[in-house]
């Protein structure tokens, strides 16, 4: 079966991971209920270990879905798209070389994204998925106390 996702860019970076999109609802509610999430000021972070769970579409361990959420208490329809436009550019720059592979991530937007500096939300991403143990860095204190 061909997967539906969509890559968000083709990174040159022989060791980047790479990112697909998530676009179904029940996707984003199993990251939602058999999850981890951590929040900071700029946005929310669910993490959901996709390998040795029953998945839909047979993906590469070394590929890592995201998908983006934003809801109405953000504001209107401009504001939503333009926090969602802000949260797909921290995860571009962020997710290819600092997320682990097999990992489905949700990456929802706050009333403080739309005004929280670039380089802050940059920060908040690396720190939810150091919290949630999702990072390389995490991977490789793994492989050293082995």
């Amino acid at each position: 079966m061909v997967p539906q996702s969509i890559p968000l860019r083709p990174d040159q970076d022989p060791s980047a991971k790479t990112l697909y999109r998530l676009k179904q609802r029940r996707e984003f509610l199993r990251a939602a209920k058999q999850g981890r999430k951590w929040a900071t000021q700029g946005l929310v972070l669910q993490v959901h270990q996709r390998i040795g769970q029953d998945t839909d579409i047979d993906l590469a361990a070394d590929v890592v879905r995201v998908g983006f959420t934003v809801t109405k208490k953000v504001g209107n329809s401009v504001v939503r798209n333009r926090v969602r436009r802000r949260l797909r550019a921290v995860a571009d720059e962020v997710l290819p070389n600092a997320a682990l592979g097999g990992l489905d991530l949700v990456i929802i937007g706050r009333m403080g994204t739309i005004k929280r500096p670039f380089v802050a939300l940059v920060k908040d991403l690396q720190t939810a998925l150091r919290k949630l143990k999702a990072d390389r860095g995490t991977e490789e204190k793994i492989k050293n106390t082995s």
